[in-house]
């Protein structure tokens, strides 16, 4: 019985010194092990009178469950404690952030959110459309056949002779023209791409693309339009200028000029001493356009226009070449994030 105690009052003492579940098991081995004190203890019941057997045995029985409960709470414990030091070790400091550089939105991302807030503001609807089209939607829909003259102003990647990727955001158009009958008002905003590089020209660019149909649409109407639109992004003395020109799917057609805001009109460098610069095309739908898509020309007509988002950024940012927009140099793009 005094083994008994003895065993006992070492087991407190040893236990309470266990700072690691390692430590708890190799304790564990040592009292409840096939080698261990109590097994040593359980095995020398022979040797006592037969008598004093069945109480020594209970008694250390009593023992093994005592000791086997405080295995088990302090493993709790140590479990908890390795808990704890693992979340501290491992904790991350997310406030740790001032010393990164805070992004902003790209030049072009700007210019494109500041068109389609006005044109939204206006009631226009906001569509995308695919950027991988047929050649029936991004040709001929509108009005320009496979041996129309007018491809060869758009340099195109083509995919396979029916596919390609589009070259304008008008596709969207016929698609929505196909699907809702007027009255429509919509633009379509996205990349488009054409075989052609240099300092004024990229193979993948932004347009937004503008829609009306109606009855009794005039040019004054799209021009309206485009005032609000040229008042709010270059100061409301900016000027529009429509000049004759030719696209397929409008009749007539117009090059969109504004009155140069660098100088007011009087001439200088980025408008190359005329005062005015070219910024889109425009016109009035054609009507065989809205035939194809299944609008009566005789009852219903509209207009259409195509901004390209990077020329307007280049003119109201004063940016001399297009390619400065897609080299990620952060010295150039840090400038409007302001």
């Amino acid at each position: 019985m005094d083994k008994i105690a003895e065993i006992k009052s070492a087991f407190d003492s040893e236990i309470s010194l266990c700072e690691t579940l390692q430590e708890l098991q190799e304790l564990k081995v040592k009292y409840l092990g096939k080698s261990g004190e109590l097994t040593v203890l359980l095995k020398s019941i022979k040797d006592l009178p037969a008598e004093e057997r069945p109480t020594f045995g209970a008694k250390v029985n009593v023992l093994r469950g005592e000791l086997e409960s405080e295995f088990s709470k302090r493993s709790e414990q140590l479990k908890q404690m390795e808990m704890q030091r693992r979340l501290q070790e491992e904790r991350v400091d997310i406030s740790l952030t001032s010393s990164q550089p805070l992004g902003a939105l790209h030049p072009v991302t700007l210019i494109e959110n500041q068109i389609s807030e006005l044109l939204v503001a206006m009631g226009f609807e906001v569509l995308s459309g695919p950027e991988i089209e047929t050649d029936y939607y991004n040709f001929q829909a509108l009005n320009i056949p496979s041996d129309h003259p007018a491809r060869d102003m758009q340099d195109t990647f083509y995919v396979t002779d029916s596919i390609l990727l589009r070259t304008h955001t008008s596709p969207m158009q016929a698609r929505h023209m196909e699907k809702k009958k007027p009255p429509i008002k919509m633009i379509c905003v996205g990349k488009v791409f054409r075989s052609d590089s240099d300092a004024s020209h990229s193979p993948v660019f932004h347009q937004i693309e503008g829609l009306v149909v109606d009855k009794n649409i005039t040019l004054c109407d799209l021009k309206g339009t485009l005032e609000y639109i040229a008042s709010n992004l270059f100061g409301k003395d900016t000027k529009v200028r429509f000049r004759p020109s030719f696209f397929p799917f409008t009749e007539p057609s117009v090059e969109v000029d504004l009155s140069c805001s660098n100088c007011g009109g009087k001439g200088c460098s980025l408008c190359k001493g005329t005062g005015w610069i070219e910024v889109l095309g425009a016109g009035m739908v054609n009507p065989f356009v809205l035939e194809n898509c299944g609008i009566d020309s005789k009852k219903y007509n509209g207009y259409a226009f195509g901004i390209g988002v990077e020329r307007i950024a280049m003119i109201k940012y004063g940016i001399p070449d297009i390619r400065l927009f897609y080299e990620n140099d952060q010295r150039f793009l840090k400038q409007f994030g302001k």
